[in-house]
């Protein structure tokens, strides 16, 4: 039976195509038709995100993520936005360790629009030195509000900036506050004419469209283009470890937390693909869904931890880490909580793992994927990741075979490889008693949500 279930999802997934073209100026353009509703997703994505900063100007990126909102010499501020609202759309923007993108979903009659608009801030963006310090105080308002007022959020950045020696991914996206306070007009307009421009970035278009349709709209809003010379960006790779780091905070909280990070390669790094794929595989049955081991053995069985989680980025552009992190329950603290997260990981070292298990997270991995088939928008998201992070948008149709094909002693392996004391970082928050006043609300005036 679940050998029938999965032939058929595959058939289904297997039912798209990206079409790909290119303009003479360098803009790469990924077309993937979906005609079930007559809407269209249009995203730019630019690879530039906070791991391409240095020191001093950290959180430049998400500015100029801000700033694009605020007009040309065509389009006064503000009115990108209203545009698309009035022709019945929804636009937004992101910013990411690796890249930064811009998305509108519209009516398919309106895709024009939205590239002549788009093709327009590309490279005629007006910097307004009023306008660029208002969005630096919004910025570092979001900063206090998100990271800095936020015991988990903050104990999450510190743990990166620790865990990542010589690593760009230890840059917050949002900046430094130190940063974010000296940061220029002229640090953005630098920024923005290096890697604002056609030959550093990606348009993703999923929905009810034509691809050759596509392209000959992009060839008329972005043909005319010039590209820029990208500085060049020497690879920091990440040094070797050679012990457990540790650090703790001790913050006003209302609960204890606990992160624990091993290094770990990608699917562009790693010596052989298969143990990406591995990994993936040992995430899910640590952390995929309510039957996974952490909710089922920690959480409700033994009931040792409010919550325990694991993450894993195969496709990201630099190695990173795998992730556990976790709450200790009410009566059990940091360290029962560490000493369980670490006795599931040797558990898995062992290869201690059965077939079922292995077969109810493919069996999650093919069922995601079809929930996910039913969003244009994170079809366009997974295709611009993986081309703006160097992956390319090929390794979509290699995913599911590859998880599928991973064994017990596949995971067992990467387990041993990988999770090791040597390659482990853990942070540590320990609650401080919270105020007692209360502080009045931070205004929210002028902040642009970043969220998808």
């Amino acid at each position: 039976m679940w050998a029938l279930s999965l032939m058929f999802v595959s058939g289904l997934l297997q039912a798209t195509e990206v079409h790909e073209f290119q303009l003479d100026n360098g803009l790469k353009i990924l077309v993937q038709e979906d005609h079930r509703a007559p809407v269209v997703v249009s995203q730019i994505w630019y690879k530039v995100g906070s791991s391409y900063e240095h020191g001093g100007i950290t959180g430049v990126s998400h500015v100029l993520e801000h700033m694009m909102f605020k007009g040309t010499e065509k389009h006064a501020s503000g009115e990108f936005s209203r545009i698309i609202a009035l022709n019945g759309g929804r636009e937004n923007a992101f910013t990411s360790s690796d890249y930064t993108a811009y998305f509108q979903r519209i009516n398919k009659d309106r895709l024009g629009l939205c590239l002549e608009l788009e093709a327009d801030r590309m490279r005629n963006l007006r910097l307004d030195a009023t306008e660029f310090a208002k969005e630096v105080n919004v910025v570092k308002e979001e900063r206090r509000m998100r990271t800095d007022d936020k015991p988990r959020s903050l104990t999450y950045e510190r743990f990166k900036a620790v865990a990542y020696s010589s690593s760009p991914y230890g840059n917050p996206v949002i900046g430094w506050m130190g940063d974010l306070d000296s940061l220029t007009l002229e640090d953005a307009q630098t920024w923005y004419e290096a890697w604002y421009a056609p030959n550093n970035a990606t348009l993703v278009v999923v929905g009810d469209v034509k691809p050759a349709e596509v392209f000959a709209l992009a060839k008329h809003h972005f043909g005319a283009l010039k590209p820029s010379k990208q500085p060049l960006i020497k690879a920091r790779a990440e040094v070797q470890q050679h012990g457990t780091q540790r650090l703790t905070l001790k913050l006003p909280a209302k609960l204890p937390y606990l992160i624990m990070g091993y290094k770990t390669p990608v699917l562009k790094s790693v010596d052989e693909p298969w143990k990406a794929y591995a990994l993936e595989v040992l995430v899910g049955i640590l952390d995929g869904g309510d039957s996974a081991r952490f909710s089922d053995r920690l959480v409700r069985s033994r009931q040792l931890a409010a919550s325990a989680g694991a993450s894993y980025n195969l496709h990201g552009r630099l190695d990173a880490m795998l992730v556990l992190d976790g709450i200790p329950a009410q009566d059990h603290d940091l360290d029962a909580l560490e000493t369980a997260l670490l006795a599931e990981v040797e558990l898995l070292k062992q290869g201690k793992i059965s077939v079922a298990e292995l077969n109810r997270v493919k069996a999650g991995v093919l069922a995601s994927s079809v929930y996910e088939r039913d969003s244009m928008f994170y079809q366009a998201m997974q295709i611009g990741i993986l081309e703006t992070n160097g992956v390319g948008y090929q390794a979509l149709d290699e995913y599911l075979a590859a998880i599928q094909a991973v064994t017990v002693k596949q995971v067992a392996q990467v387990a041993r490889e990988y999770l090791k004391m040597e390659q482990l970082t853990v942070a540590r928050l320990e609650p401080l008693p919270l105020e007692t006043e209360k502080k009045p609300p931070a205004s929210r005036s002028g902040l642009r949500g970043d969220k998808l």
